[in-house]
């Protein structure tokens, strides 16, 4: 069966499911910032000599972070290293000594970026929750992220969507992360819609995967460093570099002969 093009892809589906950083704000690039920061900070207090210390890389927030509930990216990477930590508790200060410690500083230095400077909807993105909003589609939003409220009201999005599913409903739920599909299956539930009716928009390997998991009519990726091959092997049907691609062809007509 044919891959559907872009334009068409999200065509007579009931219902569209986004993941939240990369695909609907750019907060990926403060979540790599913070997770750099804390990463180095922690690798370089573990080993015997710190300038010597391995520092986390781009491939390293591909592999083991990106799309993942936070506690899940600090064990996987700190394992990729050959470190093991008590995983500790959800009320643990930041710092060093257990794997909830670190993700709470990773998070502490997440907020601080975000208060400081804010977010904007990346503006192709904006365009197509605009165009499913005014044709009535039922959206909601899917994060592993525990700040996705913060970060949606942040970008003046809570007002368009009818379901947030974040870290904090899932951890409610005991629900494992993704790659595993439950935290979109719950949202399809939440909306009314089976998933084989439900797109789902990713932008983490992890994230394309769980949608492919799920049985969802679409899996589109959002390319946004992955890779299109790579995201096609994950599972994606369509891959995108912005969301503005999706919208219909009498959507953008309309746009530009305005």
């Amino acid at each position: 069966m044919a891959s559907p093009s872009p334009g068409a892809a999200l065509g007579g589906l009931d219902a569209v499911l986004f993941d939240l950083d990369g695909v609907l704000t750019p907060t990926a690039s403060i979540h790599r910032a913070a997770w750099k920061q804390m990463f180095d900070h922690a690798l370089r207090s573990f080993a015997d000599d710190p300038t010597e210390a391995a520092e986390f890389s781009e491939q390293d927030y591909l592999d083991y972070v990106d799309g993942k509930p936070r506690q899940d990216g600090v064990r996987d990477f700190l394992a990729s290293r050959g470190i093991v930590l008590p995983l500790g508790q959800p009320s643990d200060p930041p710092g060093t000594d257990t794997v909830w410690a670190l993700g709470n500083r990773k998070n502490a230095l997440f907020g601080e970026v975000l208060d400081r400077d804010g977010i904007a909807a990346f503006p192709g993105s904006l365009r197509l929750v605009d165009h499913l909003g005014a044709e009535g589609v039922p959206m909601a939003v899917v994060s592993s992220s525990r700040n996705a409220r913060h970060v949606l009201a942040a970008a003046g999005l809570t007002d368009r969507f009818d379901h947030i599913v974040d870290g904090v409903a899932a951890a409610e739920r005991g629900l494992p992360g993704k790659p595993a599909p439950d935290a979109y299956l719950l949202a399809a539930s939440e909306l009314g819609v089976q998933p084989e009716r439900a797109a789902v928009l990713e932008d983490a390997l992890s994230g394309v995967a769980a949608g492919r998991n799920g049985g969802f009519g679409v899996v589109i990726g959002v390319d946004r460093g992955a890779g299109e091959e790579a995201m096609l092997e994950a599972g994606a049907d369509v891959v995108v570099t912005d969301l503005a691609e999706l919208l219909p062809p009498r959507a953008v007509d309309v746009e530009v002969s305005s």
